[in-house]
């Protein structure tokens, strides 16, 4: 079974706060969705209102075209994955998978099959005679998993599943989950702050922020094209660099002029802006790191981050402005070295006022 969920016009309350204000959302049968947003941005909240744990104020949810906001948790055909294992834990994994299916009265024939193909799928099945105790952080997470999936399910939530487990197991749970994913072909929601998760897991990515959706969009697009300043500081690391400037619009394409005298020409077409102050936006990646006096301008080392692969290089311009440019893995800069920065203006982005994102246009 899988499942198409409509999300229409929902609000949520505690007393006087408003969590979630006229939020609308269609989510496909069989889709992996991302909800990403900081603390506190309403994530969970939405997660929970599909799930049935959290009552809807305003709006509707339906499933497969059926309205299912006013019906018990147990009746919605969804399953949820929460950051906390929840086993019982003087129950064998076995009986924990099978604990809830005992509850609505199924048979031991079906419970026993059901878990067979979970523990299959979960590659668990020397592992159902052992009690929680026994277990790694990751095996209870499997378990707490299977659970889910015993219950076959129309769709799975996923509250934050991995934010328990530590870096390396993090990274093999996250690989499994979309090789899950994948078999299962089911519809999951998934609820995280960690953009990494987001860009791996997803098919489509919501980021939220202040009782709002700022963007839906595959991980890329969100990468490369952010609808808002906030999506484009949150998703990527480092965060974009920002730069106040002033525009000079009489070219075709927007020409970027910074404090000091240093102007990036944009692929953004001069037409398309209003009028305005704009704060330049450009990714790490897109400025080089140079030789001193061969870029768009120099900026001395304050930081340098070796990752491997690359290098993230901090310098500081002469007005103190500090811009995170991009160099070899095996860069030789130091720290207190004057170097070049060399800004790709065709990968640049402008931001208004109100914060929206202006991007050069597609094709």
């Amino acid at each position: 079974m899988t499942a198409d969920i409509e999300i229409s016009n929902v609000s949520k309350r505690y007393g006087a706060m408003t969590v979630l204000e006229d939020l609308s959302l269609s989510i496909k049968a069989r889709e992996f969705v991302v909800f990403l947003g900081p603390s506190g941005c309403g994530k969970s909240t939405l997660l929970r209102m599909i799930a049935g744990l959290e009552t809807v104020d305003a709006g509707e949810i339906a499933i497969n075209g059926a309205r299912i906001d006013h019906l018990p948790p147990g009746q919605r055909g969804v399953a949820m994955v929460f950051q906390s294992y929840a086993l019982y834990p003087h129950m064998t994994v076995r009986d924990n998978l099978a604990f809830g299916l005992q509850n609505i009265g199924v048979s031991r024939d079906v419970i026993d099959a059901r878990i067979h193909e979970a523990a299959r799928i979960l590659e668990m099945s020397h592992l159902l005679e052992r009690k929680p105790g026994q277990l790694s952080g990751g095996q209870r997470q499997r378990v707490a998993i299977g659970r889910a999936i015993v219950k076959e399910p129309k769709a799975f939530l996923f509250d934050e599943p991995l934010s328990n487990l530590d870096a390396a197991l993090r990274t093999r749970t996250r690989i499994e989950l979309a090789q899950l994913h994948q078999r299962l072909q089911s519809t999951m929601i998934f609820v995280t702050h960690d953009q990494v998760e987001a860009m791996t897991l997803a098919d489509r990515i919501v980021v939220m922020n202040n009782r709002k959706i700022e963007q839906i969009g595959a991980p890329m697009e969100i990468y490369e094209r952010p609808a808002t300043r906030f999506v484009a500081g949150f998703v990527g690391a480092p965060a974009m660099n920002f730069i106040d400037v002033t525009l000079d619009r009489s070219g075709a394409n927007a020409t970027a002029a910074f404090a000091g005298g240093i102007s990036v020409q944009t692929d953004i077409d001069t037409a398309d802006l209003s009028e305005g102050a704009y704060t330049f936006g450009i990714r790490a990646e897109d400025v080089r790191i140079v030789a001193s006096g061969q870029g768009n301008t120099d900026g001395t080392v304050d930081v340098l981050e070796r990752l491997g692969e690359r290098t993230l290089v901090y310098a500081r311009l002469n007005d103190g402005q500090q811009i995170v440019g991009s160099d070899a893995g095996n860069s030789r800069v130091a720290v207190g070295d004057t170097v070049g920065l060399s800004f790709d203006g065709r990968k640049a982005h402008l931001f208004d006022e109100s914060d929206r994102a202006w991007h050069a246009r597609e094709g």
